[in-house]
């Protein structure tokens, strides 16, 4: 039964998350904490924090790590098919959709239109994990920072996570 739940909760986020995995996380949040309650919101955090520090996408990282935690390897299997799976038949059909209509505007307008709601949930993942999370001045300051960084510097992100990672072990 397990796995049905995996298999339909992330074939629903893989179907309705556009904009790639930053744009999924708080369709995944809301699944995984909310509606099945597989975790709380500081576990589903950390589980961001070590998907962004590992290696490959950050939504399939999470996918693997909620699978994993709720029904072992099978789990992570299964909750992974489940998020890649509508992206594949998507990415595919849509392949088709725009080598067959290259030059139509519809198609420009379309994904012009896409563009904003893929950024609002971003924004939206962003402030729904900073709300509960950032809890003191000291949390403040440093994502302050660390959002400076981001933006005003070219120092990559896999630095920063480890600068970071090392400073929350100094001042933690």
């Amino acid at each position: 039964m397990i796995f049905l739940q995996l298999l339909g909760t992330f074939a629903f986020i893989g179907l309705f998350s556009f904009g790639g995995g930053y744009a999924m996380l708080s369709l995944i949040q809301k699944e995984v904490v909310v509606h099945h309650a597989w975790m709380s919101v500081q576990e589903f955090t950390n589980i961001i924090a070590v998907a962004e520090a590992t290696p490959g996408p950050v939504a399939v990282n999470t996918a693997t790590y909620v699978g994993f935690k709720v029904a072992g390897i099978g789990g992570a299997a299964i909750a992974n098919l489940g998020l890649l799976l509508p992206a594949f038949i998507i990415i595919i059909s849509l392949a088709i959709l725009l080598k067959k209509n290259k030059n139509n505007p519809l198609m420009d307008k379309i994904l012009f239109g896409i563009k904003p709601i893929v950024i609002a949930l971003i924004i939206g993942a962003a402030i729904t994990l900073g709300l509960s999370n950032i809890i003191d001045l000291q949390g403040i300051l440093l994502c302050l920072i660390a959002l400076s960084l981001t933006l005003f510097t070219k120092i990559h992100p896999v630095f920063l996570i480890l600068m970071f990672g090392i400073l929350g072990i100094i001042i933690g």
